[in-house]
């Protein structure tokens, strides 16, 4: 895992570099489709969240994510004529999410599909394919092909906004302050230590990094076997802030800039009120000094921050199943290809 994580400034780049030439593609095929269906599980559904809050607030497209239940399960007849649907897989081999892209096809919209294995069943089902350049994952959690299928999110959303170009710039920066994050480690080993002395454990954030706090969360539980709960901030005001106390350490995750910061900040300040001890991990100089334990994240403007705030979640998790004994790379009971039914 520690390893991989280490690949991800390189996947980026390549990833960048190869989808970058079918934002026309991207374009053409969206063309007359009002909005757009984000279909997957996991890790992956996690960059499809990041991918909906993006698509809707950069490109201007409508966005939702799918339950691929209502076509695998229910085999519910809908009209998506003026659709795009994107299935997300890092495989392309979960058997649900092909079969939804199917069903989505069948059903009259134009398909595309995210994974890093060219040649899968889901690139075969698909109109047009965003082949991810991460190279083989041999951890079964998932770090490289997570922020690479980040990145396809953000050339889709480019692709589909005003001006395709308009997040180069700081795409550019995304490998670099991915490799300051890997190379630094600013405050992972104290909040690891923190954290393993957690009775209980919540991650939030919201809009656009809330993908990434879900994939914080996902980490966490899949590598270090103990219940984590992934919130949106406003979520946790909605109730289960009443059960924070001492015992819990609250996780939150913020970009440098944008209209959720001041909102996160604030947060902090309240969870520490409530007795709880705080990791916060990325935001600005206001953010850090309000958590109780910070640790850096990139310098990005908020629109792809969440890409490389994966990597200081990622070292964290990674960190922590160490402390405790525990194998990163082999979760007990997961495998890499996840089947949510048993194939009919």
């Amino acid at each position: 895992m520690a390893a991989e994580a280490a690949e991800q400034p390189a996947a980026v780049a390549a990833t960048l570099e190869a989808l970058r030439p079918l934002r026309a593609d991207l374009a053409a095929l969206a063309r007359g489709r009002d909005h757009v269906l984000l279909v997957a599980r996991g890790s992956s559904d996690h960059a499809a969240v990041y991918g909906r809050y993006l698509l809707e607030t950069h490109a201007g497209r409508l966005a939702a994510l799918a339950a691929p239940s209502v076509a695998t399960h229910y085999r519910a007849r809908v009209d998506l004529s003026r659709s795009m649907v994107v299935a997300v897989s890092q495989s392309g081999s979960t058997d649900e999410i092909v079969a939804t892209l199917d069903w989505a096809r069948d059903a009259g919209a134009a398909t595309v599909a995210v994974t890093n294995v060219a040649g899968s069943p889901l690139a075969a089902t698909a109109d047009l394919v965003l082949l991810t350049r991460a190279g083989e994952e041999r951890a079964v959690p998932a770090t490289k092909t997570y922020s690479a299928q980040c990145v396809a999110m953000a050339v889709l959303a480019g692709a589909l906004g005003a001006d395709p170009t308009a997040l180069d710039p700081a795409l550019d920066e995304v490998p670099a302050q991915m490799a300051r994050l890997l190379a630094e480690r600013r405050g992972v080993e104290q909040a690891v230590q923190v954290l393993a002395r957690a009775g209980e454990v919540v991650v939030t954030s919201r809009g656009l990094c809330f993908g990434t706090a879900l994939e914080a969360a996902l980490k966490l539980e899949e590598t270090c076997l103990r219940p984590v709960r992934g919130l949106s901030y406003a979520d946790l005001r909605h109730g289960p802030i009443a059960v924070v106390d001492r015992d819990v350490v609250a996780v939150v995750v913020a970009p440098t800039d944008g209209p959720m910061l001041a909102g996160l900040t604030d947060l902090l300040t309240d969870l520490a009120g409530r007795g709880a001890r705080t990791v916060g991990i990325g935001g600005d100089g206001g953010f850090a000094a309000a958590c109780g334990c910070p640790v850096d994240g990139p310098a990005l403007p908020e629109t792809v921050a969440p890409i490389a705030l994966a990597v200081p979640c990622q070292l964290l998790a990674e960190g922590l199943a160490r402390a405790l004994g525990l194998d990163p790379d082999a979760p007990r009971g997961l495998a890499k290809v996840t089947q949510t039914d048993r194939p009919e």
